[in-house]
């Protein structure tokens, strides 16, 4: 899977880098890490390389927890 890719619009009309990479929330109840885990954790699994993964934690984690759902909505698809 190349890294670079085009954002698209989800069917919430979110863009998303990795719209084929779908990651549930669902039973998170607020846990940041785990949120954070479950979306490396699929994005590796999708062959995105380490570099873009990297990219993915320090911009989820560079605010608060807001900004870290609109990061992971942003990088892929959720549920």
């Amino acid at each position: 899977m190349s890294d670079r890719k085009t954002m698209v619009p989800n069917e919430s009309g979110v863009m998303s880098r990795y719209p084929s990479v779908k990651v549930a929330l669902v039973g998170e109840d607020g846990n940041a890490f785990a949120i954070l885990g479950r979306v490396s954790k699929a994005l590796r699994r999708a062959g995105v390389s380490q570099a873009e993964r990297d990219a993915f934690t320090a911009q989820a984690t560079s605010g608060d927890y807001d900004h870290l759902l609109t990061t992971v909505c942003r990088w892929v698809e959720t549920s």
